[in-house]
This record gives structure tokens, C-alpha cells and sequence, in this order.
């Protein structure tokens, strides 16, 4: 009789965590396909609806307006289901972006001389522009647990970092990437990304406070998982992307192993001491490079991961973000040079690298204009940062705000600097299929970033 009692306890309580968890997740997917398609509306990329979404699902509007609702649908019991369900989301887009990642083409040496001058203006300015703008600020904004110099990493880190899904969407949907300035570019801009996720797996081993030894172990076993996974691994998974590139077939096999090999990498990244989404874009690094065996990974898994999990993330993130609490003067100023540090890092860094190496103006202010959007990937590096305790509520709301302006102004500033008749000068005459990074086709919506 007791056990009987207590399974019907059991059940009842997971029905009602059911009933809990769903209502909320029907909340965020009608709040992100409204504020998604309004952005579309503005001929602004979907991802910046979504991103907005999130925002308003928080503390920020609907907290604000209608406080006892926001409760009743986002309780505390719901709040850890939805950061279950943002992490594996997190961990498959960036396996996706990792597996979407373009490998050779162009002009060889040439080409990669160039994406690393760019991928280094991207990142220098606004790292140290954003590590000085945060030096100066550290008593007004930062925790009395996290030092000077781990505060100021971050902030730069997090400046330094490039939305490349959106970036690479914008290109195919232009038919521009396989022209030197695309090329360049998707390059560039990859190697941006790889670098913040590394930079901030050293900072988060770094901010783990368990001594120097500890330090080094977490980054010694980062950099031996990275090797077997682009050696061993990679070179295991080879077959399996010939034998899709043969025969046109991806089947559950194939899809378990792959789901698999994502899940276990985003563990043990966990396990050694960083976040589960550097395993995942490490697994997608690993993955075949054929182009059969990517659209096909690619058909099966982003729709579900950016319709679904992604709107969780955002959703999440919105909860942790009061925009009210950086209304008065007393944040404006601190926000305002944050602000100002990153958009003149990575814009004004990486036009001026473009026009170096012998683009134009107007494409290098279009290229700067991209560079500087940060999208949903500075959302994963600043939600990491917030779990860890490396920043504040109100830092993290600023950057939030950060990823909105960058994202929202990527396009009307390409669209300033290179109008429509410019672009079809540098376009190739016959455009590629769509990339594997971004959204389903050529003709379809702008990717998530």
C-alpha cells in the first residue's frame, strides 16, 4: 500500500511538472514566432526577434506588466527544466555551426593569409578595448570575487566574439561566398569564433579558483580531447560521410552515432571543467566534410534545434536580464562605453583590415558592418559567464543589450556600405547550393546566429 501511495504521489507530481513546463514552452515558441516574423517584417534576420522575444518574456515587459502571470507560467519549478533544455540546445547549434564550417576553396595561401589578418582585427581592438572599458569600470560592475584580470578578459572576450551563422547566411543569400570577399570573410570570422570559445575555456578554468595545477589539467585535457576529436575521431567518421556521399542515405544509424558522439563530447567537456557546448562544436569539427553527409545533418537537425530548443535559450536568458536595472545614469555612462568599445573594435578593426589587404571601402565597411554583429553567439558566452559567476545580473543584461544593437545594425550597415548594384559586380556566376550553417535554402529566412 505505501509503495502504491507513494508511485501515485510520483506520478502525479511529474503531471504536474508536465502541465507546468509545457504551457510555458507553447509561451515562448508563440512569443518567437511573432517577434520573429516582425523582425522579418523590417528586413531584419528572424534571430533578432527571437532574441527580443526572450527579453520581453523576463522581468523586463511581461514581468513588469503582468508579474503574477509571469510567475504562474515561468515557476521556479520550470526554470531548471528550461536550462536543461537550452543546454542541449546550445550543445547541438554549436555542433551544427561546428559541422557547418567550410574547409579549403579559394585562393589557398593567399585566402588564409587574409581571414587571419581579419580574424586577428576582430579580435584584438575589441578584446583590448573591451578589457580596458572593463578595467575602468571593475569597482562600478564586477563581482568582489572575480578579479581585475578576469574581468576585464571577459568583457573583452565577450566583444570580441562574431555571430558567424548569420554572417555566412547573409553571404549564400547573396551568392557572394565563393567570391574573395565571402571567402575571406566565412574564414575570418570562423576563426574569430574558435578563438573566443578557446579563449573562454582557459578563462573558465582560470575562474574555477581550484589552484594553477587544476587550471592547467582542465586546459591539458581540453586541448587532448580537441586532438582525438580532429585526429581519431574525424578520421573514424571518414567511411561514414563516403558512404552517404555514394549512396544519397542517411538513416537512424547514422543518426544515432552522430547524436551520440555529441551528447558524450558535450559531457565530458562538462566533466573537465567547461561547458558542454565547446564538446559539442568540437564534435561538429569532427564530423565528415561531404557535402552530401553535411546538408543531410543538416536537414534532419536544425529546424528542430532553432524552432524549438533555441527560443528555450533565449527565453531563459531573458528571464536573467532587467533592462530596468540599467535605466538610471548611474549604468548609462558604463553601458554606453561598453557599447562604444566593441562597436569601434570590431567594426572600425575589421574594415580597416579589409581596405589593408585590398577590398575596397565599401566592401570593407560591409565586412565590418557583419563582423561586428554578435547574435546568439555572444548569448552562449555571456550565459556561461553568468553560471560561473564570472559577471553580474546587470553586466549580463548590458550585453544582452550589446548582442540586440550589434545584431539589429549588421544589415542596414551592409546595406549602406554595399547597395544592391555593387553586389552584383562580385557576385560568381552561378550560385552554390546553401551552406549547412544557416537555414534550409537559398531562398529561405537569414540563419540563427
Amino acid at each position: 500500500m505505501h509503495h502504491t501511495t507513494l508511485l501515485a504521489a510520483t506520478t502525479d507530481k511529474n503531471l504536474e511538472l508536465v502541465l507546468h513546463v509545457l504551457p510555458a514552452i507553447v509561451v515562448i515558441m508563440a512569443a518567437s514566432a511573432l517577434c520573429g516574423r516582425l523582425a522579418l517584417l523590417v528586413r531584419q534576420p528572424r534571430v533578432l526577434g527571437e532574441m527580443v522575444a526572450g527579453v520581453l518574456l523576463g522581468p523586463t515587459l511581461f514581468g513588469a506588466l503582468f508579474p503574477t502571470a509571469q510567475k504562474a507560467v515561468f515557476t521556479p519549478e520550470v526554470k531548471p527544466m528550461l536550462y536543461v533544455l537550452s543546454t542541449l540546445g546550445l550543445t547541438l547549434f554549436m555542433f551544427l555551426v561546428g559541422a557547418g564550417l567550410e574547409h579549403g576553396g579559394g585562393n589557398g595561401k593567399k585566402d588564409a593569409k587574409n581571414a587571419a589578418v581579419l580574424a586577428v582585427s576582430g579580435i584584438l581592438p575589441s578584446l583590448l578595448l573591451g578589457a580596458g572599458s572593463a578595467y575602468l569600470l571593475y569597482d562600478r560592475l564586477s563581482r568582489t570575487d572575480v578579479s581585475h584580470f578576469e574581468f576585464a578578459l571577459f568583457i573583452g572576450g565577450a566583444l570580441s566574439i562574431t555571430a558567424f551563422p548569420m554572417l555566412a547566411r547573409i553571404l549564400y543569400e547573396r551568392h557572394l561566398q565563393n567570391s574573395p570577399l565571402g571567402r575571406m570573410t566565412l574564414l575570418g570570422a570562423s576563426i574569430d569564433d574558435a578563438a573566443a570559445w578557446c579563449f573562454l575555456a582557459v578563462l573558465s578554468a582560470m575562474h574555477s579558483g581550484a589552484g594553477a595545477l587544476h587550471v592547467l589539467r582542465t586546459i591539458g585535457l581540453t586541448a587532448l580531447f580537441a586532438l582525438v576529436m580532429l585526429t581519431v575521431v574525424a578520421r573514424l567518421l571518414r567511411p561514414m560521410g563516403a558512404r552517404v556521399e555514394r549512396t544519397g542515405h542517411f538513416g537512424f544509424d547514422q543518426m544515432y552515432l552522430v547524436v551520440a558522439i555529441v551528447l558524450l563530447s558535450g559531457l565530458f567537456t562538462d566533466y573537465i571543467g567547461i561547458y558542454s557546448v565547446f564538446g559539442g562544436f568540437l564534435a561538429g569539427l569532427a564530423m565528415p566534410r561531404n557535402p552530401a553527409f553535411r546538408e543531410a545533418l543538416h536537414s534532419r537537425m536544425m529546424d528542430l534545434v532553432c524552432v524549438l530548443l533555441l527560443p528555450i535559450f533565449f527565453a531563459f536568458s531573458g528571464l536573467n536580464t532587467e533592462l530596468g536595472g540599467i535605466a538610471g545614469w548611474a549604468m548609462i555612462g558604463p553601458f554606453a562605453l561598453i557599447l562604444a568599445a566593441g562597436f569601434i573594435g570590431k567594426y572600425v578593426g575589421c574594415a580597416t583590415a579589409m581596405r589593408t589587404v585590398g577590398f575596397s571601402w565599401r566592401e570593407s565597411w560591409a565586412v565590418g558592418g557583419l563582423m561586428n554583429a554578435r547574435g546568439l553567439m555572444i548569448l552562449i558566452f555571456i550565459n556561461i559567464g553568468l553560471a560561473q559567476g564570472m559577471i553580474t545580473k546587470d553586466v549580463f543584461s548590458m550585453l544582452v543589450l550589446v548582442a540586440v544593437i550589434t545584431t539589429a545594425g549588421a544589415m542596414p550597415l551592409y546595406r549602406w556600405a554595399l547597395p544592391e548594384r555593387f553586389e552584383q559586380q562580385m557576385s560568381p556566376p552561378a550560385p552554390d547550393p546553401a551552406p549547412t550553417s544557416g537555414a534550409t535554402s537559398p531562398e529561405a529566412e537569414p540563419a540563427h546566429a
